[in-house]
């Protein structure tokens, strides 16, 4: 997690874009079980992307391993037994500079694609 992220390709990766939005998430107390999975497919379904179960879960996952984030079980609002898995910041300066190093890659993506869309489209 310590090193500097370099340009990972023509444009960023699924997973890192995912990342990123569940760092938002977590930021707005958002982020809980199969919850974040519909938060997500509705936050993008107007543009046409649905991100799929198993990358949404691979991405969190990967949060969890660089210690970005933690599972926390908390009981269920009226329920004795039953408890929902939680995820929040275990450090939540290596959040920032993710979401900082993810910036500098989205602004890259954003002038390729400008690039493309101003050389074939005006």
């Amino acid at each position: 997690m310590g090193e500097k992220r370099s340009a990972s390709g023509f444009l960023l990766k699924q997973r890192a874009f995912l990342k990123l939005y569940m760092i938002r998430m977590t930021e707005q107390d958002r982020l809980y079980g199969l919850k974040l999975l519909d938060v997500l497919r509705d936050e993008f379904r107007i543009y046409g992307y649905r991100p799929n179960h198993s990358e949404v879960y691979k991405s969190l996952h990967e949060l969890i391993e660089d210690g970005i984030l933690k599972q926390v079980k908390r009981k269920k609002e009226g329920m004795k037994l039953q408890e929902v898995v939680y995820y929040q910041f275990e450090d939540y300066e290596k959040a920032k500079l993710y979401k900082k190093q993810l910036k500098t890659e989205l602004d890259r993506c954003q002038k390729l694609l400008g690039k493309a869309l101003q050389d074939n489209y005006t």
